[in-house]
């Protein structure tokens, strides 16, 4: 009896760039995650554009110092389409200390391999910094970005509890890793 394997078909991934972020960047990520379906997953509000000046200012800091950051994502035309890279995990709660990596695309970039590329991009430039695992926190029912974690190899850890302002806010988010 021969072994039958399943073939999958291949991933049409896009081109992507990134790039540190600027500080006008800030307006971008702004603009493309006011979006309630954007953010559902991330406390369903989004944030003002001073969350984002001191979100893209943090993301320099990262890049000067440690080689890496959350990059803005650029689509086909060079406009930026979200962010994706990694940064420490320093909440109390979860993988403290660890890499994670992550995603955030405007809606308009959904559904066209723009996480996948980019998620695999970053991958790429922690190896060759010397990062040796990486996590991914994944709220739980995002579906999306646990497909991203399972196309990158990842495989699910600890389940953790996020903490929110009243016990009716409390989550689960899933820990997913992956050794380099």
């Amino acid at each position: 009896m021969t072994e039958q394997t399943e073939t999958l078909p291949a991933l049409h991934l896009p081109e992507v760039r990134l790039r540190v972020p600027t500080h006008e960047d800030a307006f971008a990520w702004h603009r493309l995650f006011r979006d309630r379906e954007v953010m559902e997953f991330l406390g369903g509000v989004p944030a003002e554009l001073s969350v984002y000046e001191e979100l893209t200012a943090r993301q320099r800091r990262h890049d000067a110092e440690l080689g890496f950051c959350f990059w803005t994502l650029l689509g086909g035309t060079g406009e930026p389409v979200g962010f994706a890279g990694a940064q420490p995990w320093t909440r109390p709660w979860g993988p403290t200390g660890e890499i994670e990596i992550g995603w955030r695309l405007g809606r308009a970039a959904w559904g066209k391999g723009y996480a996948t590329a980019a998620a695999q991009a970053t991958l790429e430039r922690l190896r060759a910094a010397g990062v040796p695992s990486v996590v991914a926190m994944v709220a739980a029912g995002n579906e999306r970005s646990v497909a991203v974690t399972r196309r990158l190899g990842m495989e699910l850890g600890e389940t953790f509890t996020m903490p929110g302002a009243g016990a009716e806010e409390r989550r689960v988010a899933y820990c997913f890793r992956l050794a380099l």
